[in-house]
């Protein structure tokens, strides 16, 4: 499509031009996420653009006739509600500036677009705590300066030349980034937001300037080139381990006040938005201090905190994988399986009253069941939204082939829906493939590691669906719930029940079906010696064979040690063990006290390379 644009942009021909831009920055996201070093080298710039600044695509292609002023309005709320990152933050309070600048008016003119530009570079440079030269904020400084030199001396008429010698300015300055950033110069490379930055004034520059719109790019092609992308320079030593980021609203926030109190917190600040509305972005240790602090300030959504370590570490280490490995906080892994094998997480969302944490990121299993037991707010548990599916696995599509999602079965919970969802909307060079484990809790964990255990050993995706294709029905969780209160509590058990088997002194079993259904598989007589009944009864409906086992306890690991030595009598044929604290996923419903094996038949994937030759 070819755009004739002179002296003005209107609404409409600012949308294309922008939606031009855009499309641009998407295109080299994988790119940008390779050369993301700074502030920290985990390989994400790229994904959090694109999921950034894709936030205001669909106000972009709404139709109709667009008023500028309310289309940029329009379009900084997108950006602030879908702004990811260090860079995706300042992109949003770039066009709040852009926004605020230009409510009134109908159409740019190159001397209008210089003082909004001006002021968005003001509001991007502010919303730091700690603003350094060398980043985007130096691209975005040169690019107004130059619009502003044109403007005043007047030479400044027609766009495509005033927007052709800023968008020079702007390169030149990206140019000059690793002169300014010590880290830049080492790993020989420019700043990855600068360059993001230089990439959407590119596909602006194409539209206004030469007519041409840059398309949405078809990033199945890069897919079927099996490319990865590795980060450049080497890993850091992170002080901070997770970028934390959420929205706080209200009617009158006092951001110079919310600012200090979170400086305290961590470091890469940045505070953007409005009184009405401001999205926090921080690198912290624990996320729930940053959540807890902006509650003083109004109402909290959108909680998110991503783990640096974990996506430094896969990105610097992709060589040896062929795909990565990802599943949400319903499957309970012990932590160092975790890192050894760098199985990415979903969390999942808990809520006490007004109170909302990221389960196993802003809480730990340890502190769940201590809220579990003295807080009078029983938790409920929501699944984790297609959007945060999708930011995980566009980060990791763009530096993988190939994704796998291992998730809670289908048959309980709404999580795969959200998985699948994602799934499709990924906008990233890689393929996501999402797995119905048909399984919970440690079931759902011994195939996640199973699979992660296939990428380790070098097999390919496809061979690893297979792989797991083949382990899922034999693989069985078993749950022994002692006591049936926060069953009921939750409202999973009529308090009817819990009256009977108080009285008759039983103990309900539950265990996973080939279905995917979590069902009562009985009751086992007597309190004295459950655990005897329990090993005994996980022995019988054990897969035949060699067999992996995996044991979760909620806040009872002297139970789950005696647990372990029963099974190893009734089960010889066990080839491996391990041993964890239970999630609030099936925690909330189980409660302290409960236990639950996971017990899956031994494949060994090295037979399923055998097959394949």
């Amino acid at each position: 499509m070819a755009i004739a644009i002179s002296s003005h942009l209107d609404g409409d021909s600012f949308a294309a031009a922008l939606k031009s831009g855009i499309h641009r920055v998407i295109q080299n996201q994988d790119e940008l996420n390779a050369i993301n070093v700074f502030p920290v080298p985990d390989g994400d710039t790229g994904t959090n653009l694109t999921l950034s600044l894709g936030a205001a695509l669909p106000t972009l292609n709404e139709p109709g006739e667009k008023h500028l002023g309310t289309l940029l309005a329009a379009i900084a709320d997108d950006l602030l509600d879908g702004s990811r990152g260090n860079s995706g933050a300042i992109v949003a309070q770039f066009f709040q500036g852009l926004s605020d600048s230009a409510e009134e008016i109908s159409r740019f003119t190159p001397h209008t677009f210089a003082r909004s530009v001006e002021l968005g570079s003001e509001y991007a440079h502010d919303a730091l705590s700690d603003p350094r030269e060398g980043t985007i904020l130096s691209v975005i400084a040169a690019f107004a300066q130059s619009l502003k030199a044109q403007s005043i001396d007047s030479s400044g008429d027609h766009f495509a030349p005033v927007l052709l010698q800023a968008f020079d300015a702007a390169k030149l300055a990206l140019a000059r980034t690793p002169e300014q950033l010590d880290v830049l110069r080492k790993a020989g490379v420019v700043d990855a937001g600068a360059q993001g930055f230089v990439d959407l004034i590119e596909g602006i520059v194409s539209c206004v300037a030469h007519g041409k719109v840059v398309e949405a790019p078809d990033l199945t092609l890069l897919a079927d080139q099996g490319l990865i992308t590795e980060t450049a320079g080497d890993e850091a030593e992170l002080e901070y381990r997770f970028c934390t980021e959420c929205l706080v609203s209200g009617s009158d926030i006092d951001r110079r006040k919310l600012r200090e109190a979170l400086s305290e917190l961590g470091d890469s600040l940045v505070l953007a938005g409005t009184k009405r509305k401001a999205k926090i972005h921080v690198h912290v240790n624990d996320p729930e201090d940053v959540f807890e602090t902006a509650r003083a300030y109004g109402e909290v959504s959108g909680e998110k905190a991503d783990d640096m370590h974990r996506q430094q570490h896969s990105t610097h280490h992709i060589a040896a994988a062929k795909f990565a490995v990802i599943t949400d906080s319903a499957a309970d892994i012990p932590e160092e399986e975790m890192e050894r094998l760098d199985i990415h997480m979903v969390p999942l969302r808990l809520q006490f009253g007004n109170r909302g944490y990221l389960d196993k990121v802003g809480i730990t299993p340890a502190e769940f069941f201590h809220e579990l037991r003295t807080n009078p707010d029983h938790p409920t548990t929501s699944q984790p939204s297609a959007g945060d599916f999708r930011r995980s696995y566009q980060f990791l599509a763009s530096h993988f082939p190939d994704v796998i999602s291992v998730n809670l079965t289908g048959r309980v919970s709404g999580t795969l829906q959200a998985a699948e969802s994602a799934a499709a909307r990924t906008n990233a060079s890689g393929r996501v493939h999402v797995v119905n484990s048909r399984n919970a809790s440690l079931g759902q964990g011994l195939l996640t590691v199973l699979a992660a255990e296939c990428a380790e050993a070098g097999l390919d995706a496809q061979t690893t669906l297979e792989v797991l294709e083949a382990a899922i029905p034999q693989t069985i969780s078993f749950g022994l719930v002692k006591d049936l209160t926060y069953a009921v509590r939750g409202g999973r058990v009529p308090a009817s029940r819990k009256l009977l088997a108080d009285l008759l002194r039983v103990t309900p079993v539950l265990r996973t079906t080939p279905e995917g259904n979590v069902s009562s598989a009985g009751i086992l007589p007597g309190r004295r010696n459950s655990l005897y009944r329990f090993a005994r009864y996980v022995a019988r409906h054990s897969p035949e064979g060699e067999v992996r086992i995996a044991i979760g306890h909620a806040e009872c690991p002297a139970d789950a040690e005696r647990l372990a030595k029963l099974l190893e009598k009734r089960l010889p044929t066990i080839a491996s063990s391990s041993m964890t604290t239970l999630g609030a996923a099936l925690g909330v419903h189980a409660g302290p006290g409960a236990l639950v094996v996971g017990v899956q038949r031994l494949i060994r994937p090295e037979e399923f390379v055998e097959r394949r030759r």
